[in-house]
């Protein structure tokens, strides 16, 4: 029996578990090495479609934080599930081993308010067509295992403030992954902040190919002790 604790795995915006990291291979690695894995679907995505009075980013806060053991545990987040980790190890450290946080940088700590804007009207189902991302976020939401009933609900409701001098208490290791395309770059604050950090840019990589690089899953797996047992 493995003696080190399960994986919390946390997917983005209108995705889900599965496809985030089913599809791209990273539970059959992590059952290869003979690691366990919580898969968690936020609420309005997935397995949790119909919590729609779960779904605000507080409400989704309090969702993940039912679901973690009462031991430390290591966690892999992309994007919105990576902020959330984020905040939830700001408010109380003890929480994780380790922690991997891919796709947030910058954008983390300000608001590109025409990004957001596009966002917001590809789930709404009004997606800008000289947009690619509002377009994209919008076939998301048009997934019938997403509901865009709780898309809305989430990114309408206010985030946690993420406070300097709680990132700075944060003390497990955590390892920062960045495409060298991806909107959310740089990381330099966010590396400042954080006292034990590592960084992986993986060079040509956009925000939404991060989650099947091969360099990302294998210095991921490599960094949280989860490599095969080839």
């Amino acid at each position: 029996m493995n003696p080190l604790p399960p994986i919390l795995f946390l997917h983005g915006l209108a995705t889900t578990g599965a496809r985030t990291w089913g599809d791209n291979g990273w539970l059959d690695l992590v059952n290869d090495a003979e690691r366990d894995s919580i898969v968690l679907d936020l609420p309005g995505h997935g397995q949790n479609y119909n919590s729609v009075d779960k779904a605000t980013f507080n409400q989704s806060l309090t969702f993940i934080r039912d679901a973690l053991p009462a031991v430390p545990i290591d966690a892999v987040g992309f994007s919105l599930g990576a902020r959330m980790l984020l905040t939830i190890a700001s408010e109380n450290p003890s929480s994780f081993r380790k922690l991997v946080l891919s796709g947030i940088g910058e954008n983390i700590f300000t608001v590109d308010t025409s990004r957001y804007k596009s966002i917001h009207d590809g789930i709404a189902g009004n997606p800008n067509p000289e947009d690619p991302e509002s377009s994209y976020f919008h076939q998301l939401s048009e997934s019938v295992d997403i509901n865009r009933s709780a898309l809305q609900k989430l990114i309408a409701s206010p985030t946690t403030e993420l406070k300097p001098e709680s990132l700075r208490a944060i003390s497990c290791p955590v390892l920062v992954v960045l495409g060298d395309d991806d909107f959310g770059a740089p990381a330099t604050k966010l590396l400042e902040l954080l006292p034990n950090a590592t960084y992986l840019e993986l060079k040509k990589v956009d925000h939404f190919a991060t989650p099947k690089n091969f360099t990302f899953i294998e210095t991921a797996l490599n960094f949280i002790d989860a490599e095969p047992k080839w």
